[in-house]
C-alpha cells in the first residue's frame, strides 16, 4: 500500500509511493483543493496536464450541497466531477468547528445548523464514514474534534479523549462495512490531535497507531498557532507514527512550511493558497509573491516566471495584470494554473532531491529564498 523508496540522511524526509484504488501517488505530494468537487476554475484535463496526482474534496460541503445521495447516484465523486485520479475527502470535522452555526458537541457527535441556510444537521463518526463511503473517495478521514488555539491542557485532553472514542467508533464502522471504491478497499486515515501539548500529541499517535489505520494525519494545525508550534507538533508526532504508512499535514502548505515539514517526515499536504491568492492577482515565484495588480507590472512584458506552465508562458505580466484589473476570468485562471504548477513542481523537486541525496541544499534554498509566508484557512 505504501512503499518507502528513499530517505534523506540529513533529516527525516522520505520519498514514498502510496497505492490507492484510483492510482498511485508519489510522495511527498501537494494536493490541490477541490472543496466543492471542483478545483476553482481548473478543468480536470488541466489538472492532468499539471501532473496533479490527487485532489482533496470536503465531506461537509458536498453533504450540504448537492447531497451525498445525488453524488452516489451519479456513480460516485469521480464520475460526478470528471476526475478519475485519487481523491482524499476530509471528514467535515474542521468545517463544523469553523463554519457551522449554533454548534453543540455531544458524545454521539455534533448537532449544528449549517452555514448555508441554517438547516439543523447532525454529523458523527458513523455518519461521516457513511457519507465518505457514498462519495467513493480513495482516502477518507476519520471524524474528529478540532480544538481552537489557544486551548488549555484540560480542555485539549477532554477533546482528545472524545476524538479517540470517535476514532474507535469509526474503526468499528469500517470493520463492519468494509467500504469499497473502484472495487477496492477505501483507505482511512486517523487524525492526531492534542493541541500544542507534547504528551497529548504522543498519546493520540500511540492510540491511533494501535487501531491500525492505513495512514495518519496531523490535525488541529493552521488554527492560529505560531509556526514554531506547528513544527514542534510535527517533531513530537512523527517519531510515533509507523515508517511504513503515509503521513499527512492537514491544511498546511506555504512553501517554507511544506519543505520544513517534509524534513520532519510528512508526506502529504493540501492548501487553498494557490487558487485563493490567484483570485486576488497574486502569483508565486522562486523570488516570492508577485501582486500583479500593482502598477509596476503595467509595462512588464515578461512571463510570470520562466518556468511557468506552458499554457501560461505565452502571456505577459502586463497582459495578466490587465485581465485581473478588468475582472476577466482568464486572468484568475492563468494565475491559478501557474500557482498550482509552482506548488506541484516544488513537490516534484523535493522528491528528486531526496532521491539524489541533495535535500539539505534544496531545503536551504527554498526556505531562504521564499518570503513572505501567507496563511490559509479551511476551504477554497
Amino acid at each position: 500500500m505504501f512503499e518507502l523508496l528513499a530517505t534523506d540522511p540529513t533529516s527525516a524526509a522520505r520519498r514514498g509511493r502510496l497505492h490507492t484504488p484510483h492510482g498511485v501517488i508519489e510522495t511527498p505530494i501537494f494536493m490541490p483543493v477541490g472543496t466543492q468537487a471542483s478545483v476553482k476554475a481548473i478543468h480536470p484535463q488541466e489538472l492532468i496536464a499539471l501532473e496533479a496526482q490527487v485532489i482533496l474534496s470536503n465531506t461537509y460541503h458536498l453533504w450540504v450541497r448537492p447531497g451525498a445521495d445525488i453524488i452516489k447516484d451519479a456513480g460516485g465523486l469521480h464520475s460526478f466531477m470528471g476526475w478519475h485520479g485519487p481523491i482524499l475527502t476530509d471528514s467535515g470535522g474542521y468545517q463544523v468547528f469553523s463554519l457551522a452555526k449554533l454548534r453543540k458537541i455531544k458524545e454521539e457527535g455534533c448537532y449544528f445548523n449549517n452555514h448555508v441556510d441554517g438547516t439543523p444537521m447532525f454529523l458523527g463518526p458513523e455518519t461521516a464514514m457513511e457519507i465518505q463511503a457514498a462519495l467513493g473517495s480513495d482516502i477518507a478521514m476519520l471524524f474528529d474534534e478540532c480544538t481552537p488555539w489557544p486551548c488549555s491542557h484540560p480542555d485539549a485532553e477532554k477533546s482528545l479523549d472524545l476524538t479517540l472514542r470517535w476514532a474507535r467508533r469509526c474503526r468499528d464502522w469500517i470493520d463492519q462495512n468494509q467500504p469499497l471504491t473502484a472495487g477496492k478497499p477505501q483507505l482511512h486515515f486517523g487524525i492526531v490531535q492534542g493541541s500544542t501539548y507534547e504528551d497529548l500529541r504522543q498519546k493520540s499517535a500511540r492510540e491511533l497507531v494501535a487501531m491500525d489505520f492505513p495512514g495518519y494525519a496531523i490535525g488541529g494545525l493552521s488554527v492560529g498557532e505560531p509556526e514554531e508550534d506547528m513544527m514542534r507538533i510535527a517533531d513530537w508526532t512523527c517519531p510515533h507514527l509507523p515508517q511504513n504508512k503515509p503521513r499527512y499535514a492537514m491544511g498546511l502548505g506555504t512553501l517554507p512550511q511544506m519543505v520544513e515539514l517534509i524534513a520532519r517526515g510528512i508526506d502529504m499536504f493540501d492548501c487553498v493558497l494557490p487558487t485563493r491568492l490567484a483570485r486576488n492577482g497574486t502569483a508565486f515565484t522562486h523570488e516570492g509573491t508577485l501582486n500583479l495588480r500593482n502598477a509596476k507590472y503595467a509595462r512588464d512584458f515578461s512571463p510570470i516566471a520562466e518556468d511557468t506552465h506552458p499554457l501560461v508562458k505565452p502571456f505577459t505580466r502586463a497582459y495578466i495584470r490587465h485581465l485581473i484589473n478588468t475582472q476577466e476570468v482568464l486572468g484568475l485562471r492563468l494565475i491559478s494554473l501557474h500557482n498550482l504548477h509552482f506548488y506541484l513542481s516544488l513537490a516534484s523537486r523535493a522528491r528528486q532531491a531526496i532521491e539524489q541525496g541533495c535535500f539539505a541544499d534544496f531545503r536551504t534554498e527554498v526556505v531562504s529564498r521564499y518570503q513572505p509566508r501567507p496563511t490559509a484557512s479551511d476551504s477554497d
